[in-house]
């Protein structure tokens, strides 16, 4: 081991022996070369450009994080929009306005020989229906009763709070057999 230990301190020191000024002259005098020939060639820069200040004018716009600007803003609308639509609140809710429209299917229809009825299904129980009657929780009315489809008018409020009227029905389902 001693040997080897030897060997390997005499390498090193030959090694780095090596790199002493022998080496370095022919490379510093390559460097110095290079210098001379090369010419540096640097591009004057762009002038920059004008800034030209504008004045901000949104102090008189409406202040999209303040509610209260929103809440006038929005009466404003309504009140440009009115269209008197709006469901009747003081009259009494029927039985199937406590269930939404999703959980009701038409099952069938009754004719009493003075009004064609429908006949919903919520679950289990059957509830018959008539035109003027209201269904759902969004005030859908009956408008149309036929042997296959029962048509309602449903009165909601969109975004900017004012009541519309969109048509919805419900169609009659077969039985599986």
């Amino acid at each position: 081991m001693k040997i080897f230990s030897k060997f390997g301190l005499i390498f090193v020191a030959i090694s780095l022996s090596a790199c002493g000024e022998n080496g370095m002259g022919e490379l510093k005098g390559w460097m110095e070369q290079v210098k001379k020939e090369t010419h540096v060639k640097v591009s004057p820069i762009a002038e920059p450009k004008v800034f030209i200040p504008v004045v901000y004018d949104g102090g008189e716009l409406i202040d999209p994080f303040d509610s209260s600007k929103l809440l006038v803003v929005f009466a404003r609308m309504k009140a440009a929009n009115d269209n008197g639509l709006k469901p009747d609140f003081d009259r009494p809710k029927e039985a199937l306005e406590g269930y939404a429209l999703e959980t009701m299917k038409m099952v069938g229809t009754f004719d009493n020989r003075k009004t064609l009825q429908g006949l919903i299904q919520i679950g289990k129980a059957v509830f018959p229906v008539v035109v003027g009657g209201y269904i759902g929780q969004n005030f859908g009315k009956v408008i149309s009763i036929n042997d296959v489809r029962i048509d309602l008018v449903e009165v909601v409020q969109d975004a900017s709070g004012e009541w519309t009227e969109r048509k919805a029905s419900l169609e009659l389902q077969e039985a599986k057999k």
